[in-house]
């Protein structure tokens, strides 16, 4: 089977998958009208993955190629499980070498497990100085 080189498998599949996802369950803002389109916007999607919503109408319009950050933070955004994730660097033309996740039956040393549950009861602090008013310096505007 041979594939048609002006069709972009890519785009189909992040329109695909923004078109499943449910803003509200993103902790996107839903204004209670009716949406032009089903799912996320491209924007929303944009503005998750923290690129620029014409960067990402272009990777959808397959203008242009993703780097593997950009597809992670995609990943990311658009909830892909293991094989989508896969599925979509393939399609980027990239193939990802190092796995996402840790592999399963992962434990951290029982000192460091006992340390990270532990910062959830512990409240935030700074060690850096207070400020100081620079009134007193010289150099200090007036």
């Amino acid at each position: 089977m041979t594939r048609d080189p002006n069709r972009n498998d890519l785009g189909e599949f992040l329109k695909a998958r923004r078109s499943e996802l449910n803003p509200a369950d993103l902790g996107l803002p839903t204004d209670g009208q009716a949406r032009r389109v089903a799912g996320l916007r491209r924007e929303e999607v944009a503005l998750l993955a923290a690129i620029s919503t014409d960067y990402y109408t272009r990777l959808e319009q397959g203008r242009i190629q993703a780097s593997p950050s950009v597809l992670a933070s995609l990943s990311q955004v658009l909830r892909l499980d293991q094989d989508q994730r896969a599925y979509l660097h393939e399609l980027a033309g990239r193939h990802s070498h190092r796995p996402d996740h840790r592999p399963a039956g992962y434990q951290a040393e029982p000192q460091l497990q006992r340390m990270l549950d532990d910062m959830a009861h512990t409240p935030p602090s700074s060690s850096a100085p207070a400020p100081r008013s620079s009134r007193g310096t010289p150099w200090a505007p007036h």
